[in-house]
């Protein structure tokens, strides 16, 4: 399918509504803001995407969602949504409908409601394991990182195309016993790191974002929250480069049922998130990227992100709810 043609395809879903969506799994969500509950967190965000997916006229696929199908009740991989099957356009959704349950569930900052979606068969569908991640924002030359190299290398390499010192460059790191030689050498090189306790879908994306003076993300996280990363990134120019890595033989067999026999592959942008694409995002707590869903009486106030890969646009969407109870939301 041409450009064209896959922008017409998603044309027919409107941009805002990716954010109704986001919308409804965020509000959901914060109403279990600093309780404690990841679980109840997780599946009121899961319940109300699920609701609001079903009202687009679409034939959607989840093929990145809550996991596979003996694992999750709603959203899971291979799940249909959209008020339309077998007439509407066929669109691919990668969804985390709480990016950062512990987040939530803790009232710690960058919680975000996700989803992407794209043509058919243009976002990868990528297991439920690690990924080890690499990702700057735009302006960069091709080239500039590169997963295979050292962490130091690559800071090197990003700094020479910025035009500043190795130890001008901030990188952001989940903090994680995994990451210790990552951040050790990072530190050997003078650089500032910022350290975030969950949600590196938020980490990918600050490297978009001048004013969080991030430049450069690095380590492992999960392989869906990257794919989600690289459709954000996709739209505005970014890189990322991300490579599976695998814990066991289980993990292994996973992978091979979605198809994929080179297990050894460093995924770019373009290969894991190609064509036109979608991304929308909705904060839950307040955070660098975005605010936070705020209730005051009988006001609800949302902050969302969306962006366009075919138009390159990125929309801050604010929105305002009264009276949220008597809808039934």
């Amino acid at each position: 399918m041409n450009r064209a043609t896959a922008s017409h395809v998603l044309d027919r879903v409107l941009v805002l509504e990716m954010v109704r969506v986001t919308e409804a799994a965020a509000i959901a969500a914060s109403s279990w803001v600093g309780r404690g509950d990841n679980d109840a967190a997780d599946a009121a965000a899961v319940e109300a995407m699920r609701v609001a997916l079903n009202e687009l006229p679409m034939d959607g696929t989840v093929v990145i969602g809550e996991g596979e199908r003996d694992e999750a009740p709603m959203l899971y991989i291979g799940e249909r949504v959209g008020s339309a099957p077998d007439s509407g356009p066929k669109i691919d959704i990668a969804l985390d409908p709480l990016e950062g349950t512990t987040l939530t569930a803790h009232a710690g900052p960058n919680a975000l409601a996700v989803l992407a979606i794209a043509e058919n068969g243009c976002l990868l569908n990528a297991p439920d394991v690690y990924m080890q991640k690499l990702a700057i924002g735009p302006g960069y030359p091709e080239g500039t990182i590169d997963l295979r190299k050292s962490p130091a290398d690559n800071v090197r390499s990003i700094a020479k195309a910025k035009g500043v010192e190795p130890n001008e460059i901030i990188a952001c790191v989940l903090e994680r016993d995994r990451h210790d030689c990552i951040i050790a050498e990072l530190r050997a090189l003078g650089c500032g790191i910022k350290l975030i306790p969950d949600g590196d879908v938020a980490g990918v994306i600050a490297t978009a974002d001048p004013d969080t003076g991030i430049d450069v993300y690095m380590g492992s996280g999960g392989a869906p929250e990257g794919v989600l990363a690289a459709a954000a990134l996709r739209c505005v120019g970014g890189q990322i480069q991300g490579q599976l890595l695998f814990r066991n033989d289980d993990e292994v067999a996973r992978a091979r049922r979605w198809g994929i026999d080179d297990l050894d592959r460093v995924y770019t942008v373009n290969e894991m998130a190609k064509g036109d694409c979608i991304f929308a995002a909705t904060g839950v707590t307040d955070g660098s990227l975005l605010r936070g869903v705020h209730k005051r009486g009988n006001k609800t106030t949302t902050e969302s992100v969306v962006m366009r890969a075919s138009t390159g646009t990125v929309r801050r969407v604010s929105t305002e709810y009264r009276d949220l109870e008597h809808r039934g939301l």
